[in-house]
């Protein structure tokens, strides 16, 4: 006897006023890729706690009629969902866009629907890790943490500027340092070498969207970096410390001061994790990062395909080819290597996206993958990246596939705490 299937959640719209409504009869829609159709009952999760809905102007909603079987236009705007941290998103808010829509602010903008009292997205749970939820923790407890530091490191300029990133930007990471719990960010480097055209600290003023935070305007001192970390390590049992975070450049433009950095950590017994976010543009530096005690790096890429990956990242003085190298530079050298994958639902699945990828790990012996959601107006990537007409298999299906064809890959959300190297 075949299960009876269950039925798709109902299409979320909008009026002019914000006002959010569930349709009593289209069912929800999703994007993936260039394509719009019903997302597969399976992939439709409850809405997490901590997850955001958003309203966008000038996007009509569409939904699916059951009785005609086709995609029709709803009386209303469209809605999306930004998941919280720890979900990758399997598909995108379906709509049409009126004239003129200006580019949508830098988001993931998730497919979402309503059934039996609760909203539905496209999604799958990828990493258990609580590192990014705050949904039990009050703003206040995070504001007397961040001026605890203040006070404590009154000379440290890092610190002001991190105390500013969680205080006004609400950036996770620092309200993290202020809690004294997980992973410490170190911003460090005012220039970058890539041009990414979802660069979250700076955007060219004809881009049509902001950056979403302002960039670190100083070169902190190798004191101000190891004050943080030091105290940090002081907090969290299992400290994790991140050069590289989105109020900055690519870390490796600053590498000689990060090595001095490192360096002066470790020569007095700092504990913990020390990680790099970065482009991976300059293999050169990472031997004397490695030797100064750096224990992974982060690899943001949003293809494994040199063109898709140019189209986007947009490199500045390096070659798609040097981030390869640096991946296998920091295999050799005993580093931790993740990938930042930059999922977009559709595309990076597809077929030719995945033996791409799968090329990309048997070359390099990367470790772990962190399954991150691309952050751009979607019709905004589809213009930018090379069309390919290349099935996609779903997110589901594309892990279970990775996992047979790597079963030591690891993948989830988070830079993960490495223990101690004998």
């Amino acid at each position: 006897m075949s299960k009876t299937r269950r039925p798709l959640p109902n299409l979320v719209y909008a009026d002019d006023q914000g006002q959010i409504y569930d349709h009593p009869f289209l069912r929800m829609l999703c994007r993936k890729g260039r394509e719009i159709l019903p997302p597969r009952p399976d992939e439709c999760i409850p809405l997490p706690p901590g997850s955001d809905l958003f309203l966008l102007p000038n996007r009509q909603a569409v939904g699916w009629d059951p009785d005609i079987g086709s995609v029709v236009q709803a009386d209303g705007l469209a809605v999306a969902a930004f998941v919280c941290p720890g979900y990758t998103l399997s598909g995108l808010t379906a709509y049409l866009s009126s004239e003129p829509a200006c580019p949508l602010p830098l988001f993931a903008y998730g497919a979402v629907g309503y059934a039996h009292g609760q909203f539905y997205l496209c999604a799958r749970k990828v990493d258990e890790d609580q590192r990014q939820d705050f949904t039990h923790i009050s703003p206040q407890r995070i504001q007397r943490g961040a001026q605890r530091l203040l006070q404590t490191y009154a000379h440290n300029r890092l610190v002001r500027h991190l105390a500013n990133c969680a205080l006004s930007y609400g950036c996770p990471a620092a309200k993290n340092l202020a809690l004294g719990r997980y992973e410490a960010p170190l911003p460090t480097a005012r220039a970058c070498n890539a041009a990414c055209i979802g660069c979250i600290s700076r955007q060219d003023p004809d881009s049509g969207f902001p950056a979403t935070q302002n960039r670190i305007t100083f070169r902190p001192r190798v004191q101000e970096i190891t004050e943080i970390m030091h105290h940090h390590a002081g907090q969290e049992k299992r400290p994790i410390f991140s050069f590289g975070q989105g109020c900055e450049g690519d870390p490796l433009t600053e590498s000689e001061l990060i090595r001095r950095a490192i360096s002066t950590f470790r020569s007095q017994d700092g504990p913990g994790t020390v990680n790099i976010n970065t482009n991976a543009s300059l293999p050169q530096s990472i031997p004397g990062l490695a030797r100064a005690g750096l224990d992974s790096i982060r690899v943001s890429l949003n293809s494994a395909r040199k063109d898709m990956y140019l189209a986007y990242h947009r490199p500045q003085s390096y070659a798609f080819e040097d981030v390869l190298t640096c991946m296998e530079t920091a295999k050799k050298h005993n580093i931790f290597v993740s990938l930042n994958f930059l999922f977009f639902p559709g595309i990076s699945d597809s077929e030719m996206e995945y033996q791409a990828l799968a090329d990309l790990i048997a070359q390099t012996g990367i470790d772990f993958i962190q399954w991150r959601n691309l952050n751009l107006d979607p019709e905004l990537y589809l213009q930018i990246v090379p069309h390919a007409d290349s099935p996609a298999m779903g997110l589901k299906n594309l892990l279970q596939r990775l996992q047979k064809d790597f079963p030591s890959l690891s993948y989830g959300y988070f830079n993960p705490f490495l223990p101690k190297k004998l």
